[in-house]
């Protein structure tokens, strides 16, 4: 219960001794370091492509066989992960689960919630949608997706 207090008060106790980056779980700042020692432990058995985290390599091997195992039931929604298609569910259910500490504002996801919580904090907007680490820079965010995540940004 601890833990998902922190989701509320938006402590963070677990901090980067590399750089400004702190998370909720000790869990997250381990994949999270991972970005500094360039670690990937997760590789595709089909191609060169390797991974800092082992969800990420889930989501690789699904694209790969283009399998969309999660639709939704009231449109032609498809998704590879199920928290997706519940991610999606909110456009028709209206629901605003995540709230902001600070003002009235809610919203449907929680990556929206962390954008606006900038809009509070010291300046530092360039927010990863994968982890939620955030940079005061663009260049820096496109470095952590590039090594931690494999992605390239535009």
């Amino acid at each position: 219960i601890k833990r998902h207090l922190c989701t509320h008060t938006g402590e963070q106790p677990f901090p980067c001794h590399l750089c400004p980056a702190a998370f909720t779980e000790n869990s997250k700042l381990v994949v999270h370091l991972r970005t500094h020692t360039g670690e990937r432990p997760y590789s595709c058995a089909h191609c060169n492509a390797s991974f800092s985290v082992r969800g990420a390599l889930k989501k690789h091997m699904r694209t790969r066989s283009s399998d969309l195992p999660y639709s939704c039931d009231q449109c032609s929604a498809s998704f590879l992960q199920k928290p997706h298609l519940v991610n999606h569910m909110r456009t028709h259910t209206g629901e605003r689960p995540f709230s902001c500490v600070h003002c009235s504002a809610s919203f449907s996801h929680k990556t929206t919630l962390a954008h606006h919580m900038f809009t509070h904090s010291d300046g530092r907007s360039f927010s990863c949608d994968e982890c939620h680490a955030s940079y005061s820079r663009k260049d820096s965010l496109k470095d952590h997706m590039s090594r931690c995540h494999a992605k390239k940004m535009a």
